[in-house]
């Protein structure tokens, strides 16, 4: 018999054995959760002139919006009618104990086939305000995607006044070539991709492009009313700066976690962040500029530097276009980058503790990194004709063929490693301006890092100046964490902990690694399952600037993985 049988035969007897034992779990003793249906399929859009089919959900672009409230669960049916192989990802929502359910493509299941359906459990925990989902599989996420309304538990309330009324307005970016094809092109060439030729606000580029002003996006207020709005980067290559012309926000929260309340002018959001605001209509009644623009620090690293405009409309006047666009720093003002993201803090009061892991019993040190690879006869399109990589810890992660899920959970040998390195398999100055040349290849491999059940986890993400230094969001899956410190150049395990703040740190499942600079990040590994953590900057996620985490069951059932559902897509 054929190993591949017999892992066949072992995967249904133990997903038998799973069903029968779940039947006492979360799901059979609550009234059915609310169920909604998503029809990936390919739908025409025209902007720019000209039009092209995109992978949509539901023909809608950008995708619908879901409206929960804490500790809902909830059930979605992904039919895929579309041409190629997808899967959803529930962005910053924990998933306790399920994730199988979690989306990313090799990681937590096997990819839905077209024709295929595949159902999903999204279970909210303590997670409220403003979250999203989107397709987990190569670029796709650049039109599957739609934005997630958290409200408070039913009978709680916001910690701010109640809005006027609530928006959510999605960032988002065009290619007029085929996301498909593009990163097809990207992977076989092993160069860089094409930049985009828009950026989007709520699917639309605004009146700045070709073709573009009839449709440009506009934002109804009434004078003197106060608005929530729910800002979500679903940008695929870029942090965006935003800014409303002659208004100032009010920040409220950040990845469905609650901040202190700061003013600002602009908003600094990274891809896969969301950003809650507060807006009030107080000036005068007339037509406003909403803006958003690349932040993009990376010296001699292509960006898209075009302008999408929305407009923000006052009740009782015309629908004539505004005269000038707000005040957005320069794209490479990484100043202004910082200083925005250094003001999030957790809103820590009595209603919202923070609980930032002191004894930490697992340190880690990761090297965030873009690479090169040796190609043969020099013939790739990175330079001097090697393959673009990236890595973590110089470990640049190659998809096994079977998600790393289903061979951890059915003990499946050869899938993947289990020595990810917990530092850096060699020490140098990782921000010097010219490094030698030794430390430009990686390693491509399939290695994961095991955590203990309930561990206290300390990573510090430390960006080098191989190649090219860059920004590099850093998303983590199954968990939020406390962002405890950041600065630039190297960091100094005896000075910087000194200036960590461990009394009201932001709460994120998002944060940007600066340029040659580094952040921390504490958390409780209190999660079982398999954990997906890499950078949403999607290029350099596709170069293997990713790392995955099993974290262990505990004792007892609340604190072991679920079983798996039925139907699990096949590889």
């Amino acid at each position: 018999m054929s190993s591949s049988i017999s892992m066949k035969i072992l995967i249904s007897l133990k997903l038998v054995v799973g069903l029968l034992l779940s039947t006492g779990g979360n799901f059979h003793c609550q009234a059915s959760p609310p169920r909604y249906t998503f029809v990936v399929e390919e739908t025409p859009y025209k902007r720019l002139c000209s039009t092209k089919n995109i992978l949509t959900v539901n023909g809608q672009f950008p995708g619908q919006t879901m409206y929960v409230h804490a500790g809902d669960t909830i059930v979605v049916d992904i039919y895929n009618k579309g041409n190629r192989n997808i899967t959803i990802h529930w962005h910053g929502v924990k998933q306790p104990r399920n994730p199988w359910s979690d989306g990313p493509d090799y990681i937590t299941q096997c990819p839905i086939q077209p024709g295929a359906k595949f159902t999903q459990t999204i279970i909210f925990s303590s997670e409220e305000g403003t979250l999203w989902w989107h397709a987990h599989s190569e670029w796709d996420r650049a039109t599957v995607h739609g934005a997630i309304v958290i409200y408070p538990k039913k009978g709680a309330t916001y910690p701010f006044p109640k809005p006027h009324a609530e928006f959510p307005i999605i960032l988002g970016e065009w290619w007029k070539e085929d996301i498909g094809q593009l990163y097809s092109e990207m992977i076989q060439s092993g160069g860089d991709a094409n930049t985009s030729t828009a950026f989007l606000i709520n699917g639309q580029p605004g009146d700045l492009y070709p073709c573009s002003k009839p449709d440009t996006f506009k934002l109804k207020v009434v004078s003197g009313e106060t608005y929530l709005l729910r800002l979500i980067n679903s940008v695929v290559q870029e942090m965006m700066f935003f800014a409303i012309a002659n208004h100032k926000v009010t920040v409220v929260g950040s990845d469905a976690s609650y901040t202190k309340p700061f003013l600002t002018d602009y908003v600094t959001i990274s891809p896969g962040q969301t950003i809650d605001l507060l807006l009030i209509a107080d000036q005068i009644p007339n037509n406003y500029y909403i803006a958003a623009k690349a932040y993009s620090a990376g010296a001699g690293v292509p960006y898209d530097n075009t302008t999408t405009t929305a407009i923000l409309l006052y009740q009782g006047n015309s629908n004539s276009s505004p005269t000038s666009l707000p005040n957005i720093p320069s794209h490479n003002d990484t100043k202004a980058s910082v200083h925005f993201t250094s003001k999030l803090k957790s809103l820590a009061d009595k209603n919202h503790p923070v609980d930032v892991p002191h004894k930490i019993t697992t340190h880690l040190f990761f090297t965030l990194s873009v690479n090169m690879l040796p190609c043969p006869n020099s013939s790739c399109a990175g330079p001097n004709g090697t393959r673009i990589a990236a890595s973590v810890n110089n470990i640049s992660f190659v998809n096994p063929t079977i998600d790393i899920l289903q061979a951890y959970y059915y003990h499946v040998n050869g899938v993947f490693g289990t020595r990810f390195p917990n530092f850096p398999p060699l020490l140098f100055n990782f921000t010097a301006q010219h490094l030698p040349l030794y430390v430009l290849p990686a390693k491509r491999a399939t290695e994961v890092k095991i955590l203990e059940y309930n561990s206290m986890v300390e990573i510090v993400f430390q960006g080098t100046n191989i190649v090219d230094g860059d920004d590099h969001p850093m998303h983590l899956h199954g968990f939020n964490f406390y962002v405890v410190g950041w600065g630039f150049g190297n960091f100094d395990k005896d000075k910087d902990p000194l200036t960590y703040n461990l009394v009201d740190p932001p709460l994120q499942s998002t944060i940007a690694v600066p340029k040659n600079g580094w952040t921390t990040i504490r958390f409780k590994a209190d999660n079982p399952g398999v954990w997906f953590m890499h950078c949403h900057t999607d290029r350099h996620m596709s170069w293997g600037l990713v790392m995955t985490f099993i974290v262990k069951d505990g004792k007892g059932l609340g604190a072991q993985m679920l079983p798996p559902p039925r139907g699990m897509p096949p590889c």
